[in-house]
């Protein structure tokens, strides 16, 4: 059997593809039988003397990727040592005294970002995905260096749109000009667009069980300690609601300002407004730039002059006019709206009326 180092040396860092062990992540390891005394764990050990198996997790810096380590060596250990129990301490050591802060890192990483814009709603459901992913494509049509940050942590789905779920996203190691060490991440490239989702850190089915500031640590890593280089435009969609990681997003993210996404009929424009508030309240301040109606009508491709409003009509108009919002494009419904997002080929490629609707709102943007 082998020992416990060597189990942890199979678990690999999703970021690095690098192990933990030569990462030099893994410390203080122990092993206790059960009366309590403590075993070798560099040596090979019978599996039925091990009660207890407690090590440390240290990272040099916040990790997005620390809940999925962790996971992962449990299970590693689980399949050697399945009656012992596990006891895993995560720490964060920096390994300079000198801290950097947001505002360091939004001056340093995002300084050749023209303009980091919010896709949100309040509601979900409502195609906001698909409007970020289309419109990414849209800009960069029109001839703008664009990027896109999918930050629903628990249920990302830009990976998927975009034909990019077995991409993995790789690092960098960089030192600053004051000797502190970081890692960058390399944002995927495709289309002459830069994707970056924790979707591409992640299985597909794995279920990432976070709480609030572990998921606000890695939505901020996923934004600002990344490899954008010069950009227009740096997309960012959110996922729905005016939760923690809204407020935290708002707060340490410099945006430029939003878009909001909604759908016509009155049960979505309910909680759009609420999201509208958020970002006007005086603590935020962040200008909405316009409203996207999806999901306006449908128009059957052997009807194309017919317009069918399934879910109510100029809801979105109507609002935008009573909230004072400029209102950016009304997307139709169109099968290869939704077709293109399940095969990973945007719509918004298309020089039909579907791709169209997208261009036409890149332009208003």
């Amino acid at each position: 059997m082998a020992s416990v180092i060597e189990i942890l040396s199979g678990v690999i860092h999703p970021a690095t593809d690098k192990d933990i062990v030569s990462m030099g992540l893994v410390e203080a390891v122990v092993l206790l039988d059960a009366q309590g005394q403590q075993l070798d764990s560099q040596a090979e050990v019978v599996e039925a003397d091990v009660a207890q198996i407690k090590f440390k997790l240290v990272f040099p810096s916040p990790d997005p990727m620390a809940g999925v380590i962790k996971q992962e060596c449990e299970e590693e250990i689980a399949k050697s040592f399945p009656k012992a129990k596990v006891s895993i301490i995560e720490l964060i050591r920096e390994r300079r005294p000198v801290k950097k802060t947001v505002n360091d890192l939004n001056d340093r990483f995002l300084s050749g970002v023209k303009q980091v814009i919010a896709i949100a709603s309040g509601k979900g459901g409502v195609g906001k995905s698909t409007v970020s992913v289309n419109l990414a494509v849209a800009l960069s049509r029109l001839g703008y260096k664009v990027g896109l940050v999918d930050a629903d942590i628990y249920g990302p789905s830009i990976p998927k749109m975009t034909g990019t779920e077995d991409a993995v996203p790789m690092a960098e190691d960089i030192t600053l000009e004051d000797g502190t060490q970081m890692q960058l991440i390399l944002p995927i490239e495709k289309w002459g667009i830069k994707f970056l989702s924790i979707g591409h850190l992640v299985a597909p089915e794995q279920a990432l069980i976070w709480r609030g500031p572990m998921a606000c640590n890695a939505l901020k890593q996923l934004i600002l300690q990344v490899k954008w280089g010069e950009l227009d435009y740096l997309l960012i969609d959110l996922p729905p609601g005016t939760g923690e990681i809204h407020i935290s997003l708002v707060h340490d993210i410099p945006l430029s300002g939003a878009i909001i996404v909604s759908t016509p009929q009155q049960v979505a424009i309910a909680d759009v407004v609420k999201n509208i508030n958020m970002f006007r309240h005086k603590d935020i301040d962040v200008p909405i730039l316009g409203l996207v109606e999806n999901m306006a009508w449908f128009t059957p491709a052997e009807l194309p002059e017919n317009k069918y409003y399934i879910f109510g009509q100029e809801g979105g108009r109507k609002m935008a006019g009573e909230l004072g919002i400029r209102l950016l494009g009304s997307i139709p419904i169109y099968m290869s709206i939704s077709g293109g997002g399940d095969a990973g080929a945007p719509a918004a490629f298309s020089d039909g009326p579907d791709g169209k609707a997208f261009m036409e709102l890149a332009d208003q943007l």
